[in-house]
């Protein structure tokens, strides 16, 4: 049984902007430890496979920081996308490199920026879901057990059937669920049925194959054209005209909200997807004041604010809630509440075509 892993790296984390930028995104960026996060990924998941085995899609403009982060991965391994067209597409896209080169493999896809405490624990888990997608054309989910109300993330829904592999629960999903209102969150936490969706996915190559071919037919019909001539001189130049065909849509609305046999296994392993700023509370320690603090700071009657100087000294004095963060070129002060929001303010510098500062 062959184990290849995809990892999704063509996004821009706008949210954790001014930090991450369209020349250097988060995932390539130390958020949690010495390595960059992308770094993080391929170091945990070389304990699963080879790295002939591991792919990675993304955008054309970060190939060469994918070459000098990651140097022992293969030039091939590095899957273009010529647009951003979602991960419907991009698993698609994936899907037929995989095909071409490991056709009866198993394919685990997840995404390039997120943190994972227990690495063992993250390996026992994968390894049980690729048993489960062995069988039959079982998909496969990892679930996270929701701590608070996040309207931020989709969730998946158990059906209360469960079974147990390697002292790990099966659950059978009933649903995915979009991202819901406040108050639906808050229901779904109290009604202890629900989980985060955490996107990462396990399933045979021919199984989510065929279930593009059933659910998704254009896209299908896309990959197939592009499959075609992969053998050919013109294929790099293939996949850039036909790619954009695509529609631009996830992989949870194009397959996993259609399809019955899902499973899923709460994951024990310590996860955090560092969606937006606020993320750094739950991974790093808090002074006394509930602060995160990184770089020069001098901070007086400061609380629960979140402080990272690039070297400037930044003086605080008598705030509560807020998020700080100077770059080289930018500097980013909002409440703690609008952390999710920082995306308006890249949409307004597009308005003002100040695209210097994205």
């Amino acid at each position: 049984m062959t184990i290849t892993c995809v990892i999704m790296a063509g996004g821009k984390g706008e949210r954790f902007w001014p930090k991450s930028r369209t020349n250097l995104p988060k995932q390539f960026l130390n958020i949690s430890g010495n390595k960059s996060m992308i770094q993080q990924s391929i170091h945990r998941l070389e304990k699963l496979v080879d790295i002939s085995q591991i792919f990675i899609v993304t955008n054309e403009l970060y190939a060469e920081l994918l070459k000098a982060q990651i140097p022992h991965l293969p030039n091939s391994n590095i899957i273009i996308e010529p647009v951003g067209r979602n991960t419907a597409p991009c698993v698609g896209l994936a899907s037929i490199v995989i095909e071409e080169k490991f056709p009866e493999s198993t394919m685990v896809v997840i995404p390039s920026d997120h943190i994972i405490e227990n690495d063992e624990g993250f390996i026992k888990i994968i390894k049980t879901a690729v048993d489960v997608a062995q069988e039959g054309s079982n998909l496969v989910t990892l679930g996270i057990k929701p701590a608070y109300p996040e309207t931020g993330y989709g969730y998946i829904e158990s059906s209360g059937e469960s079974t147990q592999l390697n002292d790990l629960d099966i659950i059978k999903v009933s649903k995915f669920v979009e991202k819901p209102d406040a108050e639906t969150a808050q229901s779904y936490l109290k009604s202890g049925n629900y989980y985060w969706n955490s996107g990462i996915f396990v399933w045979k190559v021919s199984v989510i194959r065929n279930y593009i071919k059933e659910l998704m037919p254009d896209m299908h019909d896309v990959l197939e054209t592009m499959k075609a001539i992969f053998d050919s001189p013109e294929r790099d130049e293939a996949i850039k005209s036909e790619f954009s065909k695509m529609p631009d849509q996830s992989i949870d609305y194009g397959i996993m909200e259609k399809v019955s046999n899902i499973y899923m296994i709460p994951c024990v392993f310590g996860w955090d997807d560092v969606g937006s700023w606020t993320a750094l509370e739950r991974i790093n320690d808090l002074d006394e004041d509930g602060n995160v603090i990184k770089g020069n700071i001098l901070n007086l009657d400061t609380k629960r604010c979140i402080i990272e100087s690039n070297g400037k000294l930044i003086a605080t004095l008598g705030i509560e809630d807020l998020i700080i963060v100077d770059t080289e070129d930018v500097t980013l002060i909002c409440t703690k509440d609008k952390a999710q929001e920082v995306k308006l303010l890249l949409k307004e510098l597009r308005n003002q075509k100040r695209e210097q500062y994205l």
